[in-house]
């Protein structure tokens, strides 16, 4: 269970993980050693797994590839699409895993230095899996907006202005 109190202190997290303690204490009224715990337990009960970097690749020279791949799959009895799925993310180009309700039960993102090495991972490893019944792929060709930063076109304020 979570307590308001981390829930708030999450949500400083999301939008800026670089945020010092001692700031978000005075954003969720508290103390520095109570987020400074409070954060701490959250890693320690895997609530926060990771702090990552918002990075615009497409403007940095490194060639790099996405694809999104929807994947039909046969549940298996007892396990239903977990043991797929692990599977499935232990391949080192594979980055994200969800089951998804709708026309397909997983998507994949995967990553790779071409879309010829993407085509040959799904080709040779993916669609070859026992309970895997069919793939689509869509590579990824532009990114707008990711993981709530606009990528282009500058972050522009287009909130009303609140006066006294």
């Amino acid at each position: 269970m979570i307590t308001d109190f981390e829930l708030s202190i999450l949500e400083v997290l999301m939008s800026d993980a670089r945020t010092a303690h001692d700031r978000i204490a005075l954003m969720v009224g508290s103390t520095e050693a109570d987020v400074t715990a409070a954060i701490a337990d959250m890693e320690q009960r895997r609530i926060i797994v990771n702090y990552p970097a918002t990075i615009n690749w497409d403007l940095v020279s490194r060639d790099e590839v996405e694809a999104l791949i929807e994947v039909r799959v046969t549940p298996q009895r007892g396990e239903g699409f977990d043991a797929i799925a692990e599977q499935i993310y232990r391949f080192e180009e594979v980055s994200s895993v969800y089951l998804m309700s709708g026309a397909y039960d997983l998507m994949v993102l995967i990553r790779g230095r071409t879309m010829k090495q993407l085509a040959l991972f799904v080709a040779e490893k993916l669609s070859t899996l026992e309970n895997v019944n069919s793939t689509a792929t869509h590579f990824v060709l532009k990114k707008y907006k990711l993981n709530g930063v606009i990528l282009e076109g500058g972050q522009d304020d287009n909130r009303l202005a609140v006066s006294p």
